[in-house]
């Protein structure tokens, strides 16, 4: 009999290295990653969502350049039924076009793939060039808002 007071089975108390995981770490571990997951996720669409609505900035920022200087080469901008193709290809009976003024006509899609749109006469400038976001709609709020340049 051990009177030491020291576990008689030594082994009983040490885990084997080889025996592998429980079930309950297994749980323990997959709902810390459903936490991290559950908290992460929607900061992390949200950041997606507001990289392509930056991306549509950034892009009409280059849609914009390109129609100033057709503005300076024609004098005016493309009427509504030109539209924005004529910063591809010459509009019929168009004087002084140099283009074209963009390299593709990919340039005039938004990052949701519907086209740019054109406003002529604009409500503040001669042109102005707006996107309607994710939804394809006017107005709208996040991610589906208006995006003007």
């Amino acid at each position: 009999m051990n009177t030491s007071g020291s576990n008689p089975n030594p082994s009983a108390t040490k885990r084997n290295a080889s025996a592998g995981v429980t079930l309950l770490e297994v749980m323990i571990v997959l709902a810390i990653m459903v936490l991290v997951i559950g908290v992460a996720a929607p900061r992390f669409l949200d950041s997606f969502g507001r990289a392509k609505s930056q991306t549509a900035l950034v892009q009409m920022a280059n849609i914009k350049a390109a129609m100033q200087i057709y503005y300076l080469d024609v004098g005016r901008a493309p009427t509504a039924a030109q539209g924005l193709d004529a910063l591809i290809r010459r509009p019929q009976g168009v004087q002084n076009w140099n283009g074209p003024y963009l390299d593709s006509a990919e340039g005039l899609t938004d990052p949701w793939g519907r086209r740019y749109q054109l406003r002529v006469p604009g409500e503040i400038a001669p042109f102005e060039i707006f996107s309607f976001g994710r939804d394809g709609q006017p107005g709208g709020e996040g991610e589906d808002r208006d995006i003007e340049a």
